[in-house]
């Protein structure tokens, strides 16, 4: 079962595709099946032209795997790696050309 534990909008800048990108859509996700589970950082930039505009596009999606191995979903691993998930993204957006506004959220948080 895939899930988005952690997942929030923010204001970003970058371009891809030759098409700028002013919003990104920022998860944590679990995956969990046959008494395993994975946790993936993720980001996805989206053009966001206006304040209504949430159409997002995953041709600039990038994820880093940040856990997988036996057991279960664990709300201390899920703390610790939203604690952290500002700096994975910063790395992921870093090495993609791109940046997220942390001080600029565009929508609340949501947790699953």
């Amino acid at each position: 079962m895939v899930l988005n534990v952690y997942e929030r909008y923010y204001k970003a800048e970058a371009v891809f595709s030759d098409i700028k990108r002013n919003g990104a859509l920022v998860m944590l996700i679990s995956d969990s099946e046959a008494g395993f589970i994975t946790y993936k950082a993720a980001v996805t930039f989206f053009p966001h032209n206006d304040d209504e505009d949430y159409a997002v596009s995953y041709d600039a999606y990038f994820e880093k795997e940040l856990y997988s191995g036996k057991g279960r979903r664990s709300k201390k691993k899920e703390a610790a790696f939203i604690d952290r998930l500002s700096e994975t993204i910063d790395e992921i957006a870093g090495e993609n050309n791109a940046k997220v506004f942390w001080n600029e959220p565009l929508t609340e948080e949501r947790r699953g």
